[in-house]
């Protein structure tokens, strides 16, 4: 059969079969280049995936290391913290005790200065009282003054008791000898008298001899 442009049937069905071959390798080309690029596409998601992962697995390595290191450095700044709060704490406690004992020195220190001061001052006012009653007692005819003390010799004639109580009548006492210097004195000063009474007795125990003041008698 012929067509008016000149070509056969013949030429039509070749030129088909032609045409279908050429569409069936582009197509095949075209698949093949869809199947390599799906496939290159695939390769490079599996690399991306793969390198983040390591990256991932890296990341998580390092946030572990300084997680570690972090816990090591606290842990060590806790002890040295702990160390140092109790060398504070004993170097406190010791302290307190020092200023305790301090406290406890100045106090006894204190104590003594007082109870020293308390016999300073009888004293102080002892040495009064006798200078006061030395000056008295130098106002009236028959007192002999020696050292810090006065001395009368009565004319009365008295047992020891009556002596005694006559001496106490009068703010005194029977003579308490308390040297050898003072012995001499009495001496002397009763030389011109027959007996004189003085402050030695042994009325609590018999042959136990002490001063009127309850002191023992002492050699010396």
């Amino acid at each position: 059969m012929h067509r008016k442009d000149g070509r056969t049937t013949d030429d039509i069905y070749e030129n088909d079969d032609i045409i279908k071959g050429n569409i069936g390798k582009e197509i095949t080309d075209s698949t093949q280049r869809n199947t390599s690029e799906l496939a290159e596409s695939d390769s490079v998601r599996i690399r991306s995936s793969r390198a983040a992962l390591v990256c991932l697995m890296l990341l998580c390595v390092l946030l572990l290391t300084a997680v570690i290191v972090l816990g090591v450095y606290i842990h060590t700044k806790s002890t040295n913290y702990t160390e140092e709060r109790d060398q504070l704490l004993t170097k406190i406690t010791s302290l307190t005790k020092e200023r305790g004992q301090l406290i406890t020195n100045l106090t006894e220190e204190r104590d003594q200065l007082i109870i020293q001061n308390g016999n300073l001052t009888k004293e102080r006012d002892q040495l009064k009282s006798e200078k006061n009653k030395q000056i008295c007692f130098d106002k009236v005819d028959g007192w002999t003054n020696y050292q810090y003390s006065v001395y009368f010799i009565s004319s009365e004639k008295k047992n020891w008791t009556e002596s005694r109580k006559y001496c106490t009548d009068r703010g005194a006492d029977l003579i308490i000898i308390n040297n050898r210097a003072e012995q001499n004195f009495v001496k002397n000063i009763t030389s011109s008298a027959d007996s004189v009474w003085i402050g030695l007795t042994d009325r609590d125990v018999e042959g136990t001899w002490k001063w009127v003041d309850g002191t023992s008698v002492t050699s010396g």
